[in-house]
């Protein structure tokens, strides 16, 4: 019963959010903004609008590998979102420029995930040992090397709600507030920002099941 709860539900409510954030992606990825702006174009208005002159716009490959980099302060964009001129591709540029601005004005939680970061790879790369000694053979020793993994990965996860959120409601503002979107366009950049957005909860929900799996079995 145990595993079903912690393991097996967690999976699927992620398997559902993914499923979720393609469908939605897909949607308003097909529905051009009136004003044609670029993904790019878009990052570039509001981290400008905000101060923030010295964050590079970068395409990479990929789908939806977007993402902001702090270390290099450096906002990169998927080759679809960089060019595209959808409301999906808006909605992501913005949000990544959210981060932009969070890590200009010392947004306290983007600065405690990012000081996460380390032990976070670390006890990624611990995961491995931990699902097959400790999830699958309840080997003791690693049962509680995995609770430790796991409440690692566990508070990241949590921080990261705040740090993610907090980006899209930036974006969701900033894009009618500069002209980019008008309003009736505003509906289609929510409901991708909130499918993506669900992904982040559906991680953090993962992660806690297997913290508690984990404590359960210890308990034994």
């Amino acid at each position: 019963m145990n595993f079903l709860i912690f393991i097996i539900i967690p999976i699927i409510i992620g398997m559902w959010a993914q499923s979720k954030v393609a469908r939605t992606y897909k949607k308003y990825s097909q529905i051009p903004s009136r004003s044609q702006v670029t993904g790019r174009e878009a990052a570039n208005y509001i981290m400008r609008s905000a101060g923030v002159n010295d964050v590079s716009i970068v395409a990479i490959r990929g789908h939806l590998t977007d993402h902001y980099d702090p270390t290099h302060k450096r906002l990169a964009l998927s080759e679809e979102n960089y060019k595209g001129t959808n409301l999906a591709a808006l909605g992501v540029a913005a949000h990544e420029a959210g981060h932009a601005i969070q890590h200009d004005v010392g947004y306290k939680a983007l600065k405690f995930r990012m000081a996460l970061i380390p032990i976070t790879n670390i006890s990624s790369q611990l995961l491995p040992f931990v699902i097959i000694g400790g999830l699958f053979f309840g080997i003791l020793g690693l049962i509680k090397l995995g609770i430790m993994v796991y409440l690692v990965l566990t508070v990241f996860q949590l921080v990261t709600l705040p740090v993610e959120f907090d980006a899209s409601k930036r974006a969701k503002a900033q894009l009618p507030n500069l002209g980019i979107i008008d309003q009736s366009e505003v509906h289609g950049v929510s409901k991708t920002l909130d499918a993506a957005g669900f992904t982040y909860v559906a991680a953090f929900i993962a992660s806690l099941g297997n913290l508690l799996y984990l404590i359960a079995l210890s308990r034994r």
